[in-house]
């Protein structure tokens, strides 16, 4: 297997909190207390994790019906032991690539602090609680010539009830299995969805069962936060929440300003009147609204945080030293960190996940060809297309296009030097005349391109691959498929491939070809 690095600044649309998080921490020290590259900040933050003794015992008999006969239950019982989180809002087939490798990034964690006397287990938060059934409907997967193929499930439920409590009335398996068919680990792929993915099973426990079969093995452990065990132990949290409102809302439109004021963005909207905390009634969660009076006389049952309480909520009920997540988790981290100040009086470190683009054989091959980086792929298949249309041009008449545009402008050149010292007035005329004449050269020489790329059918179905596995419609790889399909291609040891490729040392976009 080979590896390349390739920084996060070249990829499209970057932000630049998550840049400067990565590559110039220093700038954005105020809104986070840890920097992921110091090496005693994950001391420092396990030092401040002060976890009572009944809390982690009520903590891992909660946990012990989600994870039965996971040995890592034994070693978060012992006092001492820290949790590296993270998390993914639940959704079909287990949502996009990237679930996955924030789980291996925190196991890889994990496994260091333990290895460096921090004893540690890694722990995966199923966001059952997100209600936004419509987003997590459905996942893309591609065929054997990267089409991109969409599959979505039918559920039932309220409107606005818990995506994790929605129950699964027909899952799209007949679909995955006609795309994945040609695979040649196809059918042991769509074998592990067929037990996990069934109908009259919860969205949340489906999801969460398949990433247990994809990450046996590496000691994971899950936490759904609506089993009630779980909300028993977020209980007291949720009261104190409810009970400083006004406060924590003032705080963090303060933390929005500041946000802003130093050039960044605020990722989660937050207004005067809002609370941080849903409530659940009837299947449904509800915002609750400051000038609506309902949090305070609440059962702290019935509450459920926002997603800027909810990592806070989070390191309450879990003795959490570091947090993994992606670009935007690491920016309303920036948002929280007030939070956790003022509710928990420490935050954990912030570990950006581990990014991968994944090629073939034939996609390395085909890049290699054409003299391309996987960054020339960003910009679109057509202008893929367009760039690998002129590769197909004869050398001849290449030379002949660029020797006439060349040629041409030098003549122009002189020629403007000779108007000047005629006839200054004229230089307009000639400089609009001479735009005019280059323009038409460039015009012939992409009709030209196009015109050798329509000869070549093979080139058109080329670049049609590569842009399908690499940048699908305009969409980092890691963000758009489900991991699903490369395990169908390579097998359910790409996992294990992957997670050897993990770098914590490297905040780096890894492309690896498998």
């Amino acid at each position: 297997m080979e590896a390349d690095c390739l920084r996060h600044t070249d990829f499209p649309h970057t932000s630049r909190l998550f840049a400067e998080y990565l590559y110039d921490f220093e700038r954005v020290s105020g809104f986070y207390d840890y920097s992921p590259r110091d090496g005693g900040a994950f001391r420092a933050a396990a030092d401040q994790v002060h976890f009572p003794d009944g809390r982690r015992e009520a903590l891992v008999a909660a946990l012990r019906k989600q994870n039965a006969g996971n040995p890592a239950l034994d070693l978060l019982a012992r006092p001492g032991t820290m949790a590296v989180v993270t998390g993914q809002q639940v959704g079909l087939f287990s949502g996009p690539a990237y679930t996955v490798y924030k789980a291996l990034t925190a196991v890889r964690l994990a496994r260091d602090f333990t290895e460096r006397g921090i004893p540690s287990v890694p722990v995966f938060w199923l966001a059952t609680e997100d209600h936004d059934f419509a987003e997590v409907r459905g996942c893309w997967v591609f065929d054997s010539s990267h089409r991109a193929v969409r599959l979505e499930m039918s559920g039932s439920g309220p409107e606005r009830s818990p995506a994790g409590r929605i129950e699964i009335a027909t899952s799209p398996v007949e679909e995955l299995r006609a795309a994945l068919g040609s695979f040649a680990f196809g059918e042991e792929v769509v074998a592990a969805v067929e037990r996990t993915f069934v109908p009259g099973r919860t969205l949340g426990e489906a999801f969460g069962d398949l990433l247990k079969e994809l990450l046996s093995g590496y000691g994971m452990l899950f936490v759904d936060p609506m089993e009630p065990g779980i909300r028993e132990l977020a209980a007291p949290f949720l009261r104190q929440a409810a009970d400083a409102g006004p406060e924590l809302t003032e705080l963090v439109l303060e933390r929005n300003r500041a946000l802003e004021a130093a050039g960044y963005h605020a990722q989660v909207h937050v207004e005067r009147e809002s609370t941080l905390l849903f409530a659940l009634e009837n299947g449904r969660r509800l915002p609750l609204r400051r000038n609506g009076g309902g949090a305070n006389s609440m059962q702290a049952e019935r509450l459920s945080p926002n997603a800027l309480l909810r990592p806070v909520m989070q390191d309450f009920i879990l003795p959490t030293v570091a947090y993994v997540g992606g670009p935007a988790e690491l920016a309303y981290l920036a948002q929280s960190q007030v939070l956790y100040r003022a509710l928990l009086g420490r935050m954990p470190v912030v570990v950006h996940r581990a990014g991968f683009t994944l090629l073939d054989a034939r996609s390395e091959k085909l890049l290699r060809r054409y003299g391309l980086s996987v960054p020339d792929v960003f910009h679109g298949e057509d202008a893929l297309r367009e760039r690998l249309a002129k590769r197909l041009v004869p050398e001849p008449l290449e030379r002949s296009l660029s020797g006439a545009a060349k040629e041409t402008e030098e003549r122009i050149g002189r020629l403007r030097r000779d108007v000047l010292e005629f006839d200054p007035t004229l230089a307009a005329a000639l400089d609009t005349s001479g735009r005019k004449i280059l323009y038409q050269l460039s015009k012939l020489e992409r009709k030209v391109a196009r015109e050798a790329l329509r000869r070549s059918t093979r080139a058109s179905e080329e670049t049609s691959y590569l842009a399908g596995l690499i940048y699908p419609a305009k969409h980092p790889q890691e963000r758009f498929y489900s991991i699903l399909p490369f395990l169908a291609r390579h097998g359910f040891d790409l996992i294990g491939r992957i997670y050897e490729n993990v770098r914590l040392d490297c905040p780096d976009h890894r492309i690896l070809v498998v």
